[in-house]
């Protein structure tokens, strides 16, 4: 079992919606078995940009994590079809541990 990790920022569109609720959408086409979307306190990434939430909860750009967990085969294939949307999105497939 694998976990794919999508970071990107919550500003980010694609069209008229969010690119995080587009990407989610993709990957339960694509069958992947779950995916969770995760709005982050703070965070950087590679142009050191420090987004975070502000007064009142008016955003300042927070960082969006996407968490999908599924078979290796079926994540690597969702995420060629995540890329068309978002290439300029982090993405991480890690080995997971599925504990029933």
């Amino acid at each position: 079992m694998k976990l794919l990790m999508v970071f990107l920022s919550e500003t980010d569109m694609h069209g008229d919606i969010s690119l995080y609720e587009a990407l989610v959408r993709k990957l339960n086409q694509k069958g992947v078995k779950g995916a969770s979307v995760m709005r982050g306190v703070m965070g950087f990434g590679s142009a050191h940009h420090v987004h975070r939430g502000r007064l009142f909860g008016v955003s300042d750009d927070r960082p969006i994590m996407i968490m999908a967990a599924d078979e290796e085969a079926r994540l690597r294939g969702a995420v060629k079809d995540l890329r068309e949307l978002a290439p300029h999105a982090l993405y991480l497939l890690t080995d997971i541990e599925h504990l029933a």
